[in-house]
């Protein structure tokens, strides 16, 4: 059987390729999709299928491809005689769906697996086997719990990026002291090492909540390149990008409002698209939902309307409901004048009549205060209008 395994980099492909070949006692060969081509396809499965031919040959062969979506339409159709006639056990790599990137005959005639990235708690294990297991590094070292933090946002759930970090970083650390019996990795060296500074969110979450309310703070002062900067080391940090993407659309209704209603659909799509898409692409979608919040007009009226509303509610300030808007849809209703003198507002011209909506205890509150900033200038007009006709009664 035929392997096609999709998912994130660094989440094993290449290992389970191996081991598949090692638990088979078969042969591995591996071909990368970015520089192999038709030629060196067909010279693997050829080389494969004369094996098999000789009197007494019992080692079959793995081909490993990786990123076998890079493959044209021609170059993965060279493959499918291999695969049909088993002369190689194909295992192929993709980070991309393979239902859009793979052709169908190879789909059809593989077991498709998929993997997830890796989880900071798998990362972790992985990096303490380096550092002890006498497979690992060969010297003796100590992680730092500051630069470990930082090693882990940075793998993303990547164990190829994790070890490849490690072993810079572990470089680095032993050409401080060479003589040394244990070498310390810590911060400043590892961020040495791979040439990038720490995004400082400390263990206690304080600055993970800091920068969080910086950029939210700096969308509102309509300061676009800090909240870049702040969305910058939020991504940096390996930020869950849906609670960055949640914090946007709160910001779009709680600082832009009606200033520009356009902007929670904005930020609505962007969510929309971290799910779909997921990091590091969506990155842009994040940033061009903080320019457009940025640069909206801002309007704190409608959470101001809200809270406001809300704090009469809990005071007790909730009169019974006028009787002429009461649910006049059952038997009965008009006998106890319920809906009786409701008017339709369809039925006036101006599509506005003057009667009361509010209870007693809250007619005539103004919650809604519309500024006479963006779009929220041509509400504040017609409010005024349409306040002028219902307090006519």
């Amino acid at each position: 059987m035929s392997l096609l395994l999709w998912g994130p980099p660094g989440t094993g492909k290449t290992t389970i390729a191996a081991v598949v070949s090692h638990a088979t006692n078969r042969r591995f060969v591996e071909l990368s999709a970015v520089t192999a081509g038709v030629k060196d396809v067909r010279q693997v499965i050829d080389g494969a299928r004369r094996d098999l031919a000789r009197p007494g040959n019992t080692v079959e062969t793995v081909l490993f491809i990786d990123e076998v979506h890079r493959f044209t339409k021609a170059q993965q159709d060279a493959l499918l005689p291999g695969v049909e006639n088993r002369w190689v056990t194909l295992v192929a790599a993709t980070t991309e769906n393979p239902f859009f990137s793979v052709i169908s005959p190879l789909l059809s005639r593989s077991l498709l697996l998929t993997l997830e990235s890796l989880t900071d708690d798998d990362i972790a294990v992985l990096l303490e086997r380096a550092l002890t297991d006498e497979r690992g590094l060969n010297d003796q070292y100590r992680l730092d719990d500051d630069a470990k933090d930082h090693l882990l946002r940075m793998a993303g759930g990547d164990a190829r990026r994790a070890l490849t970090y490690l072993e810079a970083a572990a470089g680095g650390a032993r050409a401080k002291d060479p003589s040394a019996e244990l070498a310390v990795i810590d911060l400043k060296t590892l961020e040495t090492a791979v040439d990038r500074a720490a995004v400082r969110y400390d263990r206690a979450g304080d600055q993970h909540y800091d920068v969080a309310s910086a950029l939210i703070k700096s969308i509102r002062g309509s300061d676009v390149d800090a909240a870049m900067h702040y969305l910058a080391r939020m991504i940096e940090a390996g930020e869950d990008p849906r609670f960055i993407a949640r914090r946007l659309v709160i910001s779009a209704s709680e600082d832009v409002g009606m200033g520009d209603p356009a902007a929670l659909g904005v930020a609505v799509a962007a969510a929309d698209a971290v799910q779909l898409i997921g990091m590091p692409e969506a990155r842009i979608n994040l940033a061009q939902a903080v320019v457009a919040l940025a640069l909206a007009p801002k309007s704190n009226a409608v959470i101001m309307a809200i809270d406001a509303a809300i704090a009469d509610v809990r005071a007790g300030k909730v009169g019974p409901v006028p009787p002429h808007l009461r649910d006049a849809h059952y038997a009965g209703a008009k006998k106890i004048g319920h809906g009786s003198s409701y008017q339709y507002s369809h039925n006036d011209p101006r599509g506005v009549v003057a009667q009361q909506y509010a209870p007693d205890v809250v007619d005539k509150v103004d919650y809604y205060q519309p500024t006479r900033r963006g779009g929220e200038t041509a509400y504040a007009e017609a409010l005024t209008k349409i306040r002028e006709i219902l307090r006519k009664r």
